[in-house]
């Protein structure tokens, strides 16, 4: 039995799918708060499985995560439970402080108490994985190498400020009381079941339905893109084989700018769903930058390879084009999500 939280978001509902197709014979506790990114419609392929047992909860409630530790006893907690969206942070802050740290606080200190209670080898086998960012690196110049694990931590928004601090309490609850923790640190994810607020969905959605496609600034903002299914396998090579108290850098080796990744989708879905008014790039509508916009990000990943064995399976073009086709096979599930709280902030947002 594993715990996973936030597992009903984007990247941990993958994970949480990919692990019962990987690992039949291990159940997952599933805790997650359903705020507007967690969807239970993103694990309706396990209705029935009663190797999945969602529970629906803050990991801000240490009650309740003490129940949880002690009824299921699992042997490792894998993290992703967050808020993670830059520009959400910089509307409104706090509730990234309250679920980024204090939240994985309340969690590190519940894993403690748990795992001093557990006897020998289950001690000794425990892991707290902890889900992170390449954003709490700050941001790279055009010539500088990519993020390494020694890299010092420049968080410059409320989100990645928010991140670093975890980390931190992550890596000091291993070195005080001995936790045996696993950080990774991931570049930008992309895939199914990914919430239509950032880049690429909103630009998939966007353009199917006519509307402008916004792009930040000049749209040379650099970000390294990993398939989704490639860090939930990198995730649980971390949790089979990663040395405890370390740190992994996950990566797909895909640089791109901002407006590259826009004009690829359009060519995809000029291919795949053309529109009798022309091609999607006419919707391309440069909208004023946000404010603290890192200029670049890019994730070395030779240390999980070297020592585990890890590499992305996906090119970007091979990753790119399945989630185009899966947004288009899945039109109800990105309608269904897109209520009308988030069509205001959308509109909040890119209205300049």
């Amino acid at each position: 039995m594993i715990l996973v939280t936030g597992g009903a978001g984007f990247i941990g509902s993958n994970f949480v799918l990919d692990w019962r197709a990987a690992h039949p014979g291990e159940a997952v506790v599933n805790l997650d708060a359903l705020t507007y990114a967690g969807n239970r419609e993103n694990l309706a392929a396990l209705d029935g499985d009663t190797g999945h047992v969602f529970v629906q909860g803050d990991i801000t409630d240490r009650a309740l995560v003490d129940r949880l530790l002690a009824e299921h006893r699992p042997r490792a907690i894998v993290h992703f439970a967050a808020e993670s969206h830059v520009d959400r942070s910089i509307h409104g802050p706090g509730a990234f402080m309250k679920t980024n740290i204090d939240g994985t606080f309340t969690l590190l200190e519940a894993a403690r108490g748990y795992w001093a209670t557990l006897g020998e080898p289950e001690k000794a086998a425990f892991r707290f994985l902890h889900v992170s960012t390449d954003e709490v690196y700050g941001s790279l110049g055009p010539q500088d190498p990519p993020f390494a694990e020694t890299n010092p931590y420049e968080p410059n928004s409320p989100y990645s400020a928010s991140k670093a601090a975890s980390d931190h309490l992550v890596r000091a609850w291993h070195h005080t009381y001995g936790l045996p923790v696993l950080t990774t640190n991931c570049s930008n994810n992309y895939g199914p079941f990914h919430f239509p607020e950032k880049l690429i969905p909103l630009m998939i959605v966007n353009a199917l339905a006519g509307k402008p496609l916004p792009v930040y600034g000049d749209g040379m903002q650099i970000r390294d893109w990993l398939y989704v299914k490639d860090h939930c396998s990198a995730i649980r090579r971390v949790l089979e084989g990663g040395r405890v108290g370390e740190t992994y850098n996950v990566g797909g080796w895909n640089e791109k700018p901002n407006i590259e990744i826009v004009q690829r989708i359009c060519a995809l879905l000029d291919e795949l769903r053309p529109s009798p008014e022309g091609s999607y790039t006419r919707l391309i509508t440069y909208v004023k930058d946000r404010p603290g916009h890192d200029r670049r990000y890019a994730i070395d990943a030779r240390k999980i390879e070297r020592e585990l064995g890890w590499r992305p399976a996906e090119t970007f073009e091979t990753g790119i084009r399945k989630t185009v086709q899966w947004y288009l096979d899945n039109a109800a599930w990105a309608q269904r999500v897109q209520s009308g709280a988030y069509r205001d902030w959308v509109q909040k947002q890119y209205a300049a």
